[in-house]
């Protein structure tokens, strides 16, 4: 089948000057391609034209691609692991509530190159949508229109090209999982047109979303329960976050070639990553949670496959907050090439809330491994809520029960606990099953905000090992000068329902002013955060993803290793207040003496090492 499409596809186009660079790719890339839609499509009577449809799709994209994004191809295919240096250092942001719009944020990109050393910025979906309710922007209303506020797509493009002149990559959200009830394609749906209502999972009654409600669950309770919304035609439309997210039925081969189309003009725009918001989420079938189906990884893939040869440069990013093995699976050079790593997220914060390491010394031992070519995205805080996403069965290992450990987590972090440092506060509390998630910036969570004298040791520390563990570390943008909660956002009738804009705040001029003060809370972190940055860019033994757990035997103290032999770096980490020691006869096999890189001094491992609060050492060994 598909070498009939490739003669047709070359009788029409071999003439034109992109034909010899996509048939090569095309050969390549193509048997995969099929192999993947044919798990999806693949029992219907007219896929061949389905596949013949989606190649003109591509090359339609490799035929529009910039040049120099098509020599930037060329260039990143000889260098697979380029994303897995030890030079590499994420940010995100909010374009409007950081830099103010498009410009802003243009006119900041020395300071991001040349005070962060950022090479990745993620910009917070830019995309046109509904007003004023858009759930931060994943809401999208037009993947070719960008929301005036921020300024226009010639803008976008410009920024996007001055931050590639400058080193750093960018990256934009694929929000593939639905659109907005504002697109064009849902005004269609909506006023009845049949082609565009088969875009959507629309249903005349209820007898069909009840029996799926069997089997998922509320993802937004507070918002809508259940996963429906009836329409003012009577109908009920697949919601499973707002009601003004219409879910994709992905099950129609239309669906996916449209937005093939969509996600190769935003690769065109000059892209490096996509996140690839809520993967899990992608295909539904009757009987199951409708989350991690087998079919959401053959669509994936054949979405990478398809950019291997339309737009080979450009990387995926998995978003799925899930159980750590359904994470896992999203990743490899064939799906996902990158990911986020909710579980060492969430760990870091529970480590400082128990003051024991266990379950994050676990996973580092045990969940950190990925497949060669791959790498996570580790994170502090980002623009979403914290959800307790570590595996019950490794909570078991260490006698604890699950759900009434996440419930401690909860009352912790939202000051609902004695003793607590933090502040923050819950989303979607949802009483009928226990569920709580939390919001909070970084610096309120880590005790800025109520004035604790060890609150920047934390943030430090937490940072620390984003930096440190292997993968491309990501700074939410004002963490750096440790930003503390908006909570002025519940005097916006707009923003008051959605308790994730307290940690979504516009940029503090202030903070920002005081970085290189290191008398004050803002200095401190800043001085702290880029020295750690500076030393990470001189350390080959970070570079990469591997990465040996040392457990230290002390149950506040986490210890990995990075790299081996001479210049390898031993990481000690203590998330107590109290000093924690680790004993000589743990460092026995080590060398007698070592650098600790962060402080610059010379240390003796015979004698065994006192952690102060909060301390972290980077020991690099001989």
């Amino acid at each position: 089948m598909l070498d009939r499409i490739e003669h047709r596809l070359a009788q029409s186009l071999r003439a034109q000057p992109h034909w010899p660079a996509f048939a090569k790719r095309l050969s390549v890339h193509g048997p995969r391609l099929v192999q993947e839609l044919a798990q999806l499509y693949g029992e219907r009577a007219d896929f061949e034209q389905v596949v013949e449809d989606l190649l003109h799709v591509a090359y339609d994209g490799w035929r529009e691609r910039p040049a120099d994004l098509q020599q930037r191809d060329a260039q990143r295919e000889q260098t697979p692991d380029w994303f897995a240096s030890h030079q590499m250092l994420g940010g995100v942001c909010y374009a409007d509530l950081w830099a103010g719009g498009f410009q802003g944020l243009q006119e900041q990109i020395p300071y991001l190159r040349d005070e962060l050393g950022l090479t990745y910025l993620h910009l917070m979906p830019p995309y046109r949508c509904p007003q004023p309710h858009n759930d931060g922007g994943y809401a999208v209303s037009s993947y070719r229109a960008t929301d005036p506020a921020l300024g226009s797509m010639d803008e976008l493009r410009a920024l996007f090209t001055a931050l590639r002149a400058a080193g750093i990559s960018p990256v934009l959200d694929f929000v593939f999982n639905h659109t907005s009830d504002e697109h064009e394609w849902a005004q269609k749906a909506a006023a009845g047109d049949a082609e565009h209502s088969a875009y959507y999972w629309i249903f005349p009654d209820r007898s069909e979303p009840d029996v799926y409600e069997q089997t998922v669950r509320e993802i937004f309770p507070d918002e809508h329960p259940g996963a429906f919304t009836q329409l003012p035609d009577g109908r009920w439309i697949w919601t499973t976050f707002h009601t003004y997210q219409w879910d994709l039925n992905y099950s129609n081969p239309a669906v996916f070639t449209a937005m093939a189309r969509e996600m190769l003009f935003i690769a065109n725009l000059g892209v490096d990553f996509l996140r690839m918001d809520a993967v899990a989420f992608v295909w539904k079938r009757q009987g199951t949670p409708c989350e991690n189906l087998p079919e959401a990884h053959h669509l994936l893939r054949a979405y990478n496959a398809l950019c291997r040869i339309a737009a080979p440069s450009l990387l995926f990013k998995s978003e799925a907050i899930v159980h750590p093995d359904d994470v896992a699976g999203y990743i490899s050079t064939g799906e996902c090439q990158v990911s986020y790593n909710p579980l060492q997220m969430a760990l870091l914060w529970n480590s400082l809330a128990t003051r024991e390491v266990n379950l994050l010394q676990h996973a580092l031992e045990h969940r950190h491994a990925l497949p060669a070519h791959t790498a996570w995205v580790n994170y502090v805080r980002s623009h979403d809520d914290i959800g307790w996403t570590f595996a019950d069965e490794d909570a078991v290992h260490f006698g604890i029960d699950g759900f009434a450990h996440r419930q401690f987590l909860n009352k912790f972090f939202v000051n609902r606990f004695d003793g607590s440092f933090a502040r923050g506060e819950p989303f979607q509390d949802n009483p009928l099953t226990g569920d709580c998630r939390i919001s909070g910036t970084a610096a309120s969570l880590c005790g800025v905000e109520q004035g604790d004298v060890h609150a920047i040791a934390r943030l430090l520390l937490m940072y620390g090992v984003a930096l440190s563990s292997g993968g491309i570390p990501l700074i939410y943008l004002g963490d750096e000068v440790a930003t503390l909660n908006d909570h002025a956002y519940q005097l916006d009738a707009h923003k008051a329902v959605d308790s994730r804009w307290l940690h979504r705040p516009a940029r503090d001029g202030a903070r920002y002013a005081q970085r290189h003060d290191p008398s004050t809370t803002a200095g401190r972190m800043f001085t702290g955060l880029t020295q750690l940055i500076r030393l990470r860019r001189h350390l080959p033994a970070l570079s990469g993803g591997t990465l040996q757990a040392f457990w230290t035997h002390n149950p506040s103290v986490l210890g990995f290793l990075r790299g081996q032999g001479h210049g390898a770096v031993l990481v000690l980490a203590n998330f107590s207040e109290q000093v924690q020691p680790v004993e000589a006869r743990v460092l026995a096999a080590l060398p007698e003496q070592a650098v600790d890189l962060v402080s610059g001094g010379g240390v003796e491992l015979r004698e065994g090492l006192p952690l102060q609060p909060y301390q972290q050492l980077w020991l690099q060994l001989p």
